[in-house]
């Protein structure tokens, strides 16, 4: 008979009577292992945490799991107790909310009660980890057949709440340093609530999971329309609007009300498209989708909408990068190139209010890590956003000098995939500046996402991440925003179209 091991994580409470704390108290977590049989006498009795003392059982038993290193899967109850129904006991009671159009929201505080070794790919975004838990809906078995059917967008609308308010430990993982909100992590769980919703409107039934795999294609430029505070409740409402054929879109909306105004454009706070791809996960090709039926005038004219912003991309996609050749290109690249040779040339000479590009560069590396991977076993799209936002924000605090503010990521497209294990380097640099208003200038930076394997001498661009931010006026009378120029005409090219990028939004 082979052994099970049982591991037990206790909450112990204890009260300290002190004279000048008389109501202190002291909480320890107790882990113990024991190994039993499967025809040995309850577990549970030994530490008196049998169901005969629910008072103690119900107050001490967090989190409960049964596993063995080889041989048959575990029995389905020990002495009448049932693993999984133990360790579904522990949850909040307030954990969903419903909103008024009837959709079920998930509380991103409430993940923090929940047992962390319960879901893949974990890592620290309680908002992902509340997500994790939506997405267990799969995990029962359903009669259902892999067929496509047509799903309307209020199947997949997801809603997440961020009680910033009255969670003290939520609200301070969003906190940055200057008590504003850690952009980063929300735009981390922004890709994650994307993907939950590509996962709802896809999958009819658990067995799917395992012949589809969805990945983030694009995401359209996102533009901050209103200061995101961290002690504000925030919302973040999202659904699928468009389908192709194996693509689709789904917007995503960040909202977060105030009393000045009941008005619900003005809590508005940010809008984002996000395109998904579905991939048959043997073959690679690309995969039939579930189609959408739009009900609404609003999910019709969403749709719309979305069919435009699809042609277009289809219409980039189709254009080759465009070669400088006439005359007035030309110009413009030789007169950007102009002030780059004084610095090579004659750097003594060289305008002070300038700075070469090579000269704003910052970067780091890492190795990615499974506790950053999705469900298909890659890294999130999201974390590598993150990772490149909090770069870029180091970029413009080292270039202009005080904590810049952000305003907007461009279109980013997912080049290729990154897998656990991958070595992944980031470069950044302050691409160009805009100085035409003195009291706003803007900070235009490019982050470029390398993915590289020493053992076989390669490196390949997996993402292109071009981010705006600017700095308050208070920080300007500390000193003045400098130019950007480059050295080489490489990098003179990588201005000009980034600049053309940006007139074409």
């Amino acid at each position: 008979m082979r052994a099970l091991r049982f591991g037990y994580g206790v909450a112990v409470t204890t009260l300290t009577k002190k004279l000048r704390y008389p109501s202190l108290y002291t909480t320890r977590f107790l882990l113990l292992n024991h190994n039993y049989d499967y025809r040995c006498r309850n577990p549970h009795k030994s530490l008196n945490l049998s169901s005969k003392n629910p008072q103690i059982f119900n107050r001490l038993f967090c989190s409960f799991r049964s596993y063995s290193s080889s041989g048959p899967p575990d029995p389905p109850s020990i002495s009448g107790i049932d693993p999984n129904s133990v360790a579904s006991t522990v949850s909040c009671p307030n954990s969903q909310r419903l909103q008024d159009d009837d959709v079920s929201a998930i509380d991103a505080g409430s993940s923090l009660r929940k047992p962390v070794c319960m879901w893949p790919g974990m890592y620290h975004s309680p908002a992902t980890n509340a997500l994790w838990q939506a997405r267990s809906i799969f995990d029962t078995p359903s009669s259902d057949v892999d067929s496509i059917t047509e799903k309307t967008p209020s199947h997949s609308r997801t809603t997440i709440l961020y009680p910033f308010s009255s969670d003290y430990i939520l609200r301070e993982q969003y906190r940055n340093p200057w008590n504003g909100i850690r952009a980063g992590k929300l735009l981390e769980d922004l890709d994650a609530l994307a993907g939950t919703i590509s996962f709802k409107h896809c999958f009819n039934n658990a067995g799917m999971a395992d012949s589809l795999l969805l990945v983030t294609a694009s995401v359209d430029k996102m533009v901050i329309k209103k200061p995101i505070l961290v002690d504000i409740d925030l919302k973040i409402v999202g659904a699928v609007t468009w389908v192709g054929r194996s693509s689709m879109e789904i917007q995503l909306e960040v909202l977060q009300p105030t009393e000045e105004t009941s008005d619900p454009l003005d809590s508005q706070a940010l809008v984002a498209n996000f395109t998904f791809v579905a991939r048959d996960s043997k073959t690679g090709k690309s995969a039939i989708i579930n189609q959408i039926t739009p009900e609404t005038e609003r999910e019709k004219s969403l749709w719309k909408e979305a069919e435009e912003r699809n042609k277009l991309r289809k219409k980039r996609r189709q254009e080759k990068k465009k070669e400088i050749e006439n005359e007035k290109e030309a110009e413009r690249l030789n007169a950007l190139l102009a002030e780059g040779r004084v610095f090579i040339d004659m750097p003594a000479l060289a305008d002070r209010d300038s700075i070469l590009i090579k000269d704003t560069c910052l970067q780091n590396s890492l190795v990615c890590q499974p506790q950053q991977r999705n469900t298909h076993g890659r890294i999130f799209g999201g974390f590598l956003m993150r990772r490149a936002f909090e770069l870029a924000f180091a970029t413009a605090y080292t270039f202009a000098g005080s904590a810049p503010l952000f305003l907007e990521v461009d279109h980013v497209d997912f080049l290729k995939p990154v897998d656990v294990g991958n070595f992944l380097r980031l470069k950044s640099c302050v691409l160009f500046t805009e100085l035409e208003n003195p009291d706003k200038p803007l900070i235009n930076v490019e982050v470029v996402a390398h993915v590289t394997r020493p053992e076989f001498r390669s490196a390949e661009v997996s993402n292109k991440f071009y981010f705006t931010f600017t700095t308050s006026s208070d920080a300007m009378r500390n000193g003045r925003i400098r130019s950007v120029v480059p050295a080489t005409e490489e990098e003179a090219r990588r201005i000009i179209e980034r600049m053309d990028a940006e007139k074409q939004m």
